[in-house]
């Protein structure tokens, strides 16, 4: 009976920390450097987005239903919103295969 107790004792420990180890390879998003975007929430008809790079940018805007609302590929900093009514947007900027997602409110 012994033996038993000392069996149970010497696996459990190693059982545990080998769920500790487990571990899966998630790669981190590569995010833009030096992103922003204003003015939010946005009264006008154009939003500022700027990066350190500032390239090309390709903007797809879409509504709270997940509805692609604008698309446009910018090579300024500008881009124009006067087709968005009033409401709550999700943004999603690409440039050199990096993305960065942010909330937009147009007023």
């Amino acid at each position: 009976m012994k033996k038993i107790y000392l069996i149970l004792i010497m696996v459990i420990p190693i059982y545990a920390m080998g769920q500790d180890l487990v571990e899966v390879n998630h790669p981190k998003p590569q995010e833009l450097k030096g992103f922003k975007m204003y003015p939010n929430p946005a009264y006008g008809d154009e939003i500022y987005i700027t990066t350190a790079t500032n390239g090309n940018k390709k903007i797809a805007v879409y509504d709270v239903f997940g509805e692609l609302v604008l698309t446009e590929v910018i090579t300024t900093n500008t881009l124009n919103i006067s087709r968005l009514v009033p409401g709550v947007y999700v943004l999603q900027v690409t440039e050199r295969k990096k993305t960065m997602t942010r909330k937009l409110v147009v007023k």
